[in-house]
């Protein structure tokens, strides 16, 4: 029997096919890729949600949803990861400055919610297994893990692949800023306030989904 596609999910797709929507006519106009970044980094958001629907379908907290909470821990910072794509929003003639705007925001968007959504779901599965104290406390840590991951993605310029890659230099730049810190204070200043930032995002977030499942509840 195949698997029913969830109203949720067609959000997903919907959301993400304006994205590209706007890129496509956006290449399309100019003959330019600019931009074009985000279709590998939507596709980097979108791996986590894959992960975390995943975990959800596991019975037990054995060794494999223990591997794929790692494997969803470790592609997690791609999803609002894309916030920080702002950083290449100028304005580009002949292309209006708010179409330009349009594509970003949406980008921004899908990245941020996807990376939401799984995380709702990580805690889901947690949520069956473990004490509340020690869900929200994993929880917590990560968005600071998280805040950590976007901060040396961006501005140090590592990547998910390099923990592979090139892990002696990620191991000494985080070894460095650990037991140096007050000589590193940029790193965990974006790092703790981008995750207070995503913190009070998912629990807005929790909040609004919690406030009408009640009133739904209540007129049952």
């Amino acid at each position: 029997m195949k698997n029913k596609i969830t109203a949720t999910n067609k959000m997903f797709v919907l959301s993400v096919a304006f994205t590209m929507l706007l890129l496509t006519t956006r290449i399309v106009l100019t003959h330019s890729l600019t931009y074009i970044f985000f279709v590998w980094n939507i596709f980097l958001a979108i791996t986590p949600l894959v992960l975390s629907s995943h975990l959800l379908k596991q019975k037990k907290l054995g060794i494999k949803s223990i591997i794929i909470i790692f494997g969803w821990l470790f592609f997690y910072p791609n999803a609002p990861y894309i916030i920080t794509d702002f950083f290449h929003y100028v304005e580009r003639p002949p292309i209006p400055y708010w179409f330009d705007l349009l594509i970003c925001i949406s980008a921004v968007w899908n990245g941020l919610i996807i990376g939401l959504i799984s995380l709702i779901q990580v805690e889901q599965f947690l949520s069956r297994h473990l004490k509340p104290t020690v869900v929200k406390s994993i929880v917590l840590t990560s968005f600071l893990l998280c805040g950590y991951g976007i901060y040396i993605g961006r501005f140090l310029r590592f990547n998910s692949w390099n923990i592979i890659t090139d892990i002696d230099g990620l191991f000494d730049a985080s070894f460095q800023r650990i037991i140096h810190p007050f000589h590193h204070t940029t790193t965990w200043g974006f790092t703790i306030l981008f995750a207070a930032m995503m913190a009070v995002f998912y629990y807005t977030i929790k909040s609004i989904a919690q406030t009408f499942i009640s009133k739904k509840s209540a007129t049952v």
